[in-house]
């Protein structure tokens, strides 16, 4: 008698692509950042060069630093729309108190407003369980009013942006973005505490069950608090190299770039609903969007059509790369 054993058949090519984009959620985001270039090249030839490439990194750069607010609180099930106020009145504080009180107080100063809205968002949402984008929202608009207040009281002594800021945002050394002084830290610092550390594995562990991670022995109100400061450094980090880049301070300054740093995060891989996502796709997002942004401008179209259609790009693209990295 002999056996018969029975063997299920191949997958097809199609579901062989899905998985190893389901393994590796980078390289559908590399293969489109890819397309978008070429498109770019075919419209304006001589356009993707290496000045192209720096100032795309410079813009490319605060975006995925507030995108990173985004990426960590969204493995929560959350989200911090306070991210914006924060990065303005970071970069309006240090850039009204620069020239008085010294560039290390100015500093000092602007990351204060930081700190209170990341522990009063900590508390709203760890301890009180209000949505995170209510708290974050109500938050934000405090200090939209604060920063008005404020800006009354300084309106005589003008505002200048530190020269080091500037130098950050702008500069260029070996036709390298000296951005990328900071950026590199604070990308290494996520990734490994995404990927190696102790409360990198809270983060994903309140996000896919958070009623399992507290029978866990998780004291879910500490994640939280710790999570919302480090988002409102985050913000206040990125809204400093965006200053230095923008050199004109206001009080909107970095409000309009809030959505797409959600787009970035969303399109990088990290889910909405939590315990899933990580940080180097959110990465590849911020430059994604960054291109496209420059794609539109190339074609010159009146602004309501572009933020119209790059809408559009954006819902698209995350359909169809949720759709394709999706488990097989």
């Amino acid at each position: 008698m002999t056996d018969v054993t029975q063997r299920s058949p191949a997958p097809g090519l199609g579901r062989r692509i899905r998985r190893v984009f389901s393994d590796r959620p980078v390289i559908p985001l590399l293969i489109l950042l890819a397309i978008l270039m070429v498109v770019l090249e075919i419209l304006r030839p001589g356009i993707v060069n290496e000045r192209w490439i720096a100032n795309t990194v410079k813009f490319a750069i605060p975006l995925a630093i507030l995108a990173a607010c985004q990426t960590v609180t969204m493995l929560t099930g959350g989200i911090d729309l306070s991210v914006g106020t924060v990065a303005t009145l970071g970069a309006f504080v240090v850039s009204t108190q620069g020239m008085d009180a010294g560039l290390g107080w100015a500093l000092l100063l602007s990351l204060a407003p930081a700190l209170l809205i990341g522990i009063a968002n900590g508390i709203g949402v760890g301890i009180f369980r209000v949505h995170p984008l209510i708290m974050t929202l109500g938050t934000s608009l405090i200090g939209v009013g604060f920063l008005q207040v404020y800006q009354r009281t300084v309106i005589a002594t003008g505002t200048k942006v530190p020269d080091v800021l500037a130098w950050i945002g702008t500069g260029l050394t070996g036709g390298i973005p000296n951005s990328l002084i900071v950026f590199v830290p604070v990308a290494a610092f996520i990734l490994f505490m995404l990927g190696r550390s102790g409360f990198g594995r809270l983060l994903y562990a309140v996000g896919d069950n958070e009623r399992a991670a507290r029978l866990s022995g998780v004291i879910y109100w500490k994640v939280i608090l710790a999570l919302y400061i480090l988002s409102g450094i985050l913000a206040w980090i990125a809204g400093l190299i965006y200053v230095g880049l923008i050199k004109a301070p206001s009080l909107s300054l970095v409000e309009p770039r809030v959505l797409p740093a959600v787009a970035a995060a969303v399109i990088g891989g990290t889910s909405i609903f939590g315990g899933r996502g990580g940080y180097l796709g959110t990465i590849v997002g911020a430059v994604i969007l960054t291109v496209l942004a420059t794609l539109l401008t190339v074609l010159q179209m009146p602004e309501g059509a572009r933020q119209m259609l790059f809408g559009l790009i954006v819902l698209a693209v995350t359909a169809a790369y949720i759709r394709i990295t999706a488990d097989s």
